[in-house]
């Protein structure tokens, strides 16, 4: 069994489905500060340090798996949208551009990193109306609050995007396969 440290409802769903026997514990890292000292670093490499800090937050004796995910439009990254009007100005920017969406994952065993991975997967969104905006975040919010990019692929979601290139568990917020390459490779999961 190994440790989650994210409170992600798709990650989790990820897992289960996959087979994995997992412990969901949501790490407590302080996020936008870790951002702050990365000031220039890729996208890639800013998910890869906060899937590092989540996995290395949480102390127990089993691999523990953080992952997290990151958008960007043009040069401009976006977080998690903090209010409603926060999200509509988000999907207002994104509206008729390529989001880039970077997912990362990390193992930590016994205090280090054993394994990391970043994957992308760029998303096409196509024109958004302020009437599909509201309407959309009348019956998505507020859990879409929680979901960098404002979405969640497997609901409503789907609806913002015109074409989608990458894997699908990339996008919808950790790249699994090669997860669970991992997992297999620690012993956590059969050959």
């Amino acid at each position: 069994m190994i440790v989650l440290a994210s409170k992600s409802a798709s990650r989790r769903a990820m897992l289960e489905a996959a087979g994995v026997a997992f412990e969901s514990v949501p790490a407590n890292v302080d996020e936008r500060g870790l951002e702050a000292g990365l000031e220039g670093a890729r996208p890639d490499q800013v998910a890869l340090a906060l899937a590092e800090a989540k996995a290395l937050a949480i102390e127990d004796p089993r691999p523990v798996l953080g992952s997290d995910s990151l958008v960007v439009v043009g040069d401009r990254r976006f977080d998690k949208p903090r209010d409603r009007d926060e999200a509509a100005q988000h999907l207002r920017h994104f509206s008729g551009r390529t989001m880039q969406l970077h997912s990362a994952a990390a193992i930590a065993h016994d205090g280090k990193i054993v394994w990391r991975q970043a994957a992308l997967a760029t998303l096409s969104v196509r024109q958004l109306s302020d009437n599909f905006i509201e309407t959309y975040l009348d019956a998505e919010w507020p859990e879409v609050g929680h979901c960098v990019g404002v979405f969640r692929i497997e609901a409503r979601g789907v609806q913002l995007f015109e074409r989608i290139e990458g894997d699908q568990f990339t996008v919808l917020g950790m790249p699994l396969l090669p997860v669970l390459e991992a997992l297999r490779d620690l012993g956590e999961l059969p050959r």
